[in-house]
């Protein structure tokens, strides 16, 4: 790499390709912001489901972002 080149974070376009591998928890967590949504109390939350899924965009990127890293 040049040093008047700009660096491109590979990670953002990495987890891009990984999103259609994750679905299933995609749509659990999109089903339980549906079923929660009139809640008024704060008490019902998806954050298992929310964490579920960037967990599993997560698995997907890092073995292929680490092996371009230098």
């Amino acid at each position: 790499m040049r040093a008047d080149e700009d660096v491109v974070d590979q990670k953002k376009y990495l987890e891009d390709a990984c999103k259609p591998k994750c679905v299933k928890p995609l749509i659990e967590y999109e089903a339980c912001k549906k079923r929660i949504e009139g809640d008024e109390s704060g008490h019902k939350h998806c954050t298992g489901q929310y964490f579920d899924y960037l967990s599993c965009i997560d698995k997907c990127v890092a073995p292929k972002l680490f092996a371009k890293l230098k």
